[in-house]
């Protein structure tokens, strides 16, 4: 009888189906269910887009930004003693295919002292003609602010330091280098007085709070290195395919130079963003599930109490596939409609997520989006539209396989048995 079910639905199988979805007074209470089955579905459907749209804008704008301050490929030395002639390596891995920059660069850390207050810093010294490679902090920069760390030696720190110390451009930080400068006294401390030259904003806690730029050559006499690099970052034109221009480079090096690319760099945090998305999808699907399962109880309780109807279709000519396509196509409406609805509040949901995350900020006065949590200062989204399309076949598939089995028991309902104690 399966078999023989036609693809297209009559014009009375329509409008069977369509008059069971409706309320009716007897059949009040199984209505009400499937409207909570309804509801299940379109917050399931709108939650799931929603959070995987938040989670791929998320890993998209932390990546980004990244990759946008630091090399696809870095280049260190195995001891820190730096790289010697750091320029004729640069330019012979500038001619390597999809490399569009080699920036050589002194990274080390630092005590940052300002209006009796301390924080700790990473110092990274760079030339001022590299910072365009770094498209977020040069972004966040005027020109005189450039020709302030270009001219005098003077320093770049984040908004957030800024903020903290009390700090703005023109003001004198003093750095505290890590590792101290030996003296005819013993070790002391090695500190300078440097002059801000600007303060940038690159939309990154991390970064903004603890990040700190001078001129290279300040950072080499600052952290003893004279003229070697502690390191070369490589920026590529396919960051995502990363792994063949890391091996070449690997092959191309002196022995005590090592290669790492930005994937392995985050190899941690990017499997704990991956591990945290499948696990949410999965925890997120259970919503549209317990709302399948409304639908096979309610669609359960109305063919019960459809018997009496379904035996009079029966007795008239209607065929059990017939029977079958009118509670098939009343379980599936649900799961439809429920799938249309949610899939549109999703949508609205990630276009104006900036604003609802402000309006929901401004009523309850907690910040939603804690910056030093996240790394990020605002909340992003991302649609996929091959996930979004994921998410409405599962829903669908889902309401459709709850209907089966109750449009199966309405199917192989006996008139004879249906209508004989009526």
């Amino acid at each position: 009888m399966i078999g023989k079910m036609r693809l297209f639905f009559s014009p009375v199988e329509r409008m069977l189906a369509a008059r069971y979805v409706r309320s009716r007074r007897a059949e009040g209470f199984i209505s009400v269910i499937a409207w909570f089955s309804l509801a299940g579905i379109t917050l399931g459907v709108a939650t799931l887009i929603i959070v995987m749209s938040v989670m791929n804008g998320f890993r998209a704008e932390l990546i980004g930004r990244i990759l946008g301050l630091n090399g696809h490929v870095a280049v260190y030395a195995a001891k820190s003693g730096g790289i010697e002639d750091f320029d004729r390596l640069a330019l012979s891995l500038a001619e390597l295919p999809t490399v569009i920059a080699v920036t050589p660069q002194i990274e080390g850390q630092a005590m940052v002292t300002a209006n009796a207050v301390n924080l700790g810093a990473v110092v990274r010294g760079v030339r001022w003609s590299d910072l365009a490679v770094r498209k977020p902090l040069w972004n966040s920069l005027d020109e005189a602010e450039i020709a302030e760390f270009r001219d005098k030696g003077s320093v770049l720190i984040g908004q957030t330091m800024a903020f903290k110390m009390g700090l703005k451009a023109g003001d004198v930080i003093t750095l505290t280098a890590a590792k101290g400068e030996a003296t005819a006294f013993g070790t002391l401390p090695k500190r300078r007085r440097f002059e801000i030259a600007g303060i940038f904003d690159v939309g990154m806690h991390e970064y903004d709070s603890s990040f700190v730029f001078m001129p290279l050559g300040v950072a080499g006499k600052f952290f003893g290195l004279g003229e070697r690099a502690s390191g070369l970052e490589i920026y590529t034109s396919a960051p995502q395919q990363i792994a063949g221009l890391r091996a070449v480079i690997a092959e191309d090096l002196a022995p005590g130079l090592r290669a790492f690319d930005w994937l392995e760099r985050n190899r941690s945090f990017i499997n704990a963003l991956r591990v945290e998305r499948n696990v949410m999808f999965l925890i997120l699907t259970l919503i549209i599930l317990v709302a399948a399962f409304n639908i096979i109880s309610s669609m359960i309780m109305l063919v019960r109490s459809k018997n009496a109807d379904i035996a009079v279709l029966r007795t008239m000519g209607a065929s059990g596939g017939a029977v079958m396509r009118v509670f098939l196509m009343t379980g599936s409406s649900i799961g439809l409609v429920g799938t249309a609805a949610g899939t549109v509040l999703g949508l609205l949901f990630c276009w104006k997520i900036g604003s609802i995350q402000g309006f929901i900020e401004g009523i309850s006065g907690a910040e939603l989006f804690a910056a030093e949590i996240y790394f990020l200062s605002t909340l992003p989204a991302k649609v996929d539209p091959g996930e979004v399309g994921l998410v409405i076949a599962m829903a669908l598939g889902l309401s459709f396989l709850a209907s089966l089995y109750p449009a199966w028991r309405a199917a192989r309902i006996a008139p004879a048995e249906a209508l004989r104690y009526e």
